[in-house]
């Protein structure tokens, strides 16, 4: 089967180059300096079952239009869900008049880092199966068989499934000359045994990561669903049968499946440059990271290499060009265990005097302004680095934890708290049980120091989620984070059921 390779034919019939064209010309005859407009369509859909049994279900799209404007430095934005020529005419006499009111309040003058014009260019992502395009029948039916599944061992009272589908796309032109079309698909589905008894409540669900693919993730040739489902009951039980973890201080093997939200969490924001010189500083805090430290503060072990990146294929932050027209590209982040670099949007790229963007602009729909965002974060494997089975086999007294749950971080993304789906010990090499009631504790620097043995290329996944939050008005973005399974020496380990009983 053939990857797409067009924009949709409807999102293309739109008035996207007259519309543009439109509300930049109208915009520079008023006095702007700068004028971007984007035309956005952002389709989702959900899809949940209880027991194997449809509960609820939505289809919704977002449409509409958004002209941004610079004037004598200061930021200006319109929106509308009317994508016109007449609209744009009138969305960009707004977002001047915005821009002027604003200036008198404006604390610095906003500047742009300047980026090559891309003329009529046209981006899609790697994905085989429109999921939109498939029957909801037929999206019920592979949900309820695989939750009929769990449904049918005994150590499975209830199941739970759930499936979001988004199709995104954008048309983006500047008064430069850059004008790009694009499109990219994502697919999260998520699928959770539930065992309720004597015992009280425990659950175990999939790892299946949300992920840049179409309807074809869910078949059996792009994820083995069928083998996870087959595991997941047995995996219960267990769980339902462990004891309650001894705090202290252990070596943890931590799979993909988790270490992707610590990286998210510990690495991702705390490296975005708008926050490490305090933007985001009323909402979401600061970072430790701060710009005295680039190239300096050592993050973490040697072996420690980090990527920001917006081209990886099948990822949720991939993209042709961001939302102020840069290319995407890949970069380092943390060299050698050293910081050496951040995210940047151009607005930031410009204050700190860096000659380009990032490209890491991102709005979640027509009516926000791009904001920076996170890319692609990613630890990268070690190119001669050992398989997971060898990295368990070396492990003399550890706990090799599997699957992402609950966090905790402070507002400087420097003290926290991770839990997880499965604790598996580890005692002379072999896996010798389930552990519960569970969570890693430390610093970000103590934790990303203490990485002894970075896992090779097999034991790479890339992990992500859909919902990272940002803003004031607050946005979402997906994002992916990749890395290899990873040993972490003598990292402190909680019991939360002591913990909370405290």
């Amino acid at each position: 089967m053939s990857k797409h390779s067009s924009v949709d034919a409807d999102f293309l019939a739109l008035p996207l180059e007259a519309t543009s064209d439109a509300a930049i010309a109208s915009a520079q005859s008023l006095g702007a300096s700068h004028v971007d407009v984007r035309i956005e369509k952002t389709r989702t859909g959900l899809l949940q079952l209880r027991d194997a049994k449809p509960e609820s279900q939505s289809d919704d799209s977002v449409v509409g239009l958004g002209v941004r404007v610079i004037v004598n430095g200061a930021w200006g934005f319109a929106s509308s869900p009317v994508i016109s020529v007449a609209k744009a005419q009138e969305l960009a006499a707004i977002a001047v008049a915005m821009a002027k009111t604003s200036k008198p309040l404006a604390t610095e003058e906003v500047a742009l880092a300047p980026e090559p014009i891309y003329a009529k260019k046209q981006w899609v992502s790697s994905y085989e199966i429109d999921p939109f395009e498939i029957p909801d029948s037929e999206k019920l039916d592979r949900l309820a068989s695989l939750s009929s599944k769990l449904l049918a061992s005994k150590s499975v009272n209830h199941a739970s499934a759930y499936t979001m589908y988004v199709k995104e796309q954008k048309h983006y032109a500047d008064s430069l000359g850059t004008s790009t079309t694009q499109q990219r698909v994502r697919v999260h589905t998520q699928i959770e045994g539930i065992s309720v008894g004597d015992h009280g409540f425990e659950s175990m669900r999939t790892l299946a990561q949300p992920a840049g693919f179409g309807w074809e993730w869910m078949s059996n040739n792009v994820y083995d669903w069928d083998a996870e489902i087959n595991e997941l009951p047995t995996l219960l039980a267990e769980k339902v049968a462990a004891p309650s973890v001894t705090p202290g201080k252990y070596d943890l093997l931590i799979h993909p499946s988790n270490l992707f939200l610590t990286i998210h969490e510990s690495i991702g924001h705390a490296t975005e440059l708008d926050r490490a010189i305090g933007y985001e500083a009323n909402y979401a805090g600061t970072s430790f990271a701060t710009v005295d430290n680039l190239n300096k503060l050592q993050y973490g072990s040697a072996k420690m290499h980090v990527t920001g990146d917006r081209n990886t294929e099948n990822g949720l932050s991939t993209v042709g060009w961001d939302d102020e027209g840069v290319a995407a590209q890949r970069w380092d982040i943390i060299k050698d265990g050293v910081l050496v670099g951040y995210q940047t949007d151009r607005r930031i790229a410009a204050r700190v005097n860096q000659e380009r963007s990032f490209g890491c602009a991102f709005a979640d729909s027509p009516s926000h302004v791009p904001i920076q965002r996170m890319p692609n974060v990613s630890l990268q494997p070690d190119p001669q680095g050992p398989t997971l089975e060898a990295m368990i086999s070396s492990m003399e007294d550890g706990i090799y934890i599997r699957g992402d749950k609950s966090w905790s971080i402070d507002m400087q993304r420097y003290n926290f708290q991770f839990t997880g789906q499965q604790f598996h010990r580890v005692k002379n090499g072999k896996i010798v049980g389930q552990v519960k009631d569970m969570a890693y504790q430390a610093t970000t620097t103590d934790f990303w120091r203490s990485m002894k043995v970075v896992g090779g290329p097999s034991t790479y996944v890339l992990g992500g989620a859909f919902n990272c939050g940002k803003g004031q008005p607050g946005q979402v973005a997906p994002v992916s984070h990749g890395c290899p399974a990873a040993i972490f020496e003598k990292v402190n380990v909680l019991n939360t059921v002591e913990e909370a009983g405290e």
